[in-house]
């Protein structure tokens, strides 16, 4: 069994949810799902030009961790544009760093993880 995937911290969520081809009706279209601490990933990483080390510990995540997150949402992103897909923003393991914001269920679902994180002990 995997281990149980962290709460990622994020501190924007976008008002849409669904990024498409203009056009081109969304009940016409495959769709690529790219959770919301993916998008936090790409925000710090790309808008806000954070390095790896900085961007993981503003999401509370190892640097590692960090890396693959960009990386799928990078991947997850040219693949929608390329192929003429459609983009859904949906839920995740994530927790808000800011007091008031809207919760990710309330965006669209919890999305692709289960909640929590796995603490390892040594014995």
């Amino acid at each position: 069994m995997p281990r149980p995937f962290c709460n990622r911290r994020i501190a924007f969520v976008p008002g849409v949810t669904y990024f498409k081809p203009a056009g081109v009706p969304l009940r016409e279209l495959e769709e690529v799902a790219l959770a919301l601490d993916e998008l936090e990933a790409l925000r710090l990483a790309d808008l806000e030009g954070l390095y790896q080390e900085q961007g993981a510990r503003e999401m509370g995540v190892s640097r590692a961790t960090f890396a693959r997150i960009v990386e799928s949402a990078r991947w997850k992103v040219a693949h929608a544009l390329t192929s003429g897909k459609a983009l859904r923003l949906e839920g995740g393991p994530v927790i808000h760093s800011q007091p008031g914001m809207a919760r990710p269920d309330q965006v669209r679902g919890h999305g692709r993880h289960g909640h929590g994180c796995g603490k390892r002990t040594r014995e």
